[in-house]
């Protein structure tokens, strides 16, 4: 069996999974296209207002198969190069998408499936779950933005630990790190997911994407710029009927209720 990527809904979540039980849920072309088709719908659809991403079974995901890339290199150089823009255009669309994405880890996150959970807006794990990019151990570089965000949440002599010695990494260390946003009991990621997209979901999902653009400007955009953009995020919220709902609730006791 070939990977996939299977979905559902839960209320207002999509829960995309992982599947490649054969290979512990590795990554491949037609997961990355998958992912992406999905988002663009759920883009697009009011009823979703959260994503979370999980592996089947066990393990979150492996990474890319070891023998897919190793036939690569019998193929022309464009087949690996269209491989990886595949992925890439995946984690783009996570960090670029309006709604919280929110992953779910047990077992192992490895290679590019550790990329793929960083990419996340929020990252739920197992206590027993361990994080590796041990891209170097078999003579690789990584991918799907792996050393992007290792490099902005990590001091640079961790990351380079991790990145180029290829250790594994603990959930509680990626807590203490503060890679890491909720930790939750084996077996039971998914489910703390799933408590969160929907604690999410209960917000005002226009203030929700200001707030994961926002993020996604600063690390580049300089002070004066930031204020700008801040600026008018804040004032076209401020006009935005979920405000006159927010504030209403807040000043008469009661909880708020949004529209997407």
């Amino acid at each position: 069996m070939s990977e996939q990527l299977l979905s559902h809904t839960q209320d207002h979540t999509l829960v995309l999974t992982i599947s490649n039980p054969e290979h512990r849920n590795a990554l491949g072309p037609a997961v990355y296209s998958a992912g992406v088709e999905a988002l663009n719908a759920a883009e697009a659809n009011p009823e979703v207002r959260a994503v979370v991403i999980t592996g089947a079974g066990a393990t979150f995901c492996a990474g890319g198969n070891l023998n897919r890339l190793l036939a690569n290199r019998e193929r022309p150089v464009e087949v690996s190069l269209a491989s990886i823009n595949g992925l890439h255009d995946w984690i783009e669309a996570i960090r670029t998408f309006p709604k919280p994405v929110v992953a779910a880890v047990e077992g192992a996150a490895a290679g590019a499936g550790c990329s793929l959970a960083l990419a996340c807006d929020m990252l739920v794990a197992a206590s027993n779950a361990v994080f590796v990019m041990a891209y170097s151990t078999v003579g690789l570089s990584p991918d799907g933005g792996g050393t992007w965000h290792l490099a902005r949440g990590l001091p640079r002599a961790t990351a380079m630990r991790l990145l180029m010695l290829g250790e594994r990494a603990t959930a509680a260390e990626l807590q203490q790190w503060g890679v890491l946003s909720h930790l939750s009991a084996p077996g039971q990621a998914l489910n703390e997911a799933l408590a969160l997209a929907q604690r999410l979901s209960e917000r005002a999902g226009n203030a929700l994407a200001s707030i994961k653009e926002l993020v996604n400007d600063a690390s580049h955009d300089p002070l004066h710029t930031h204020l700008t953009h801040e600026r008018q995020h804040f004032v076209r919220n401020l006009h935005h009927h979920n405000a006159a709902e927010g504030i209403d609730a807040f000043l008469n006791k009661r909880s708020p209720r949004y529209t997407p």
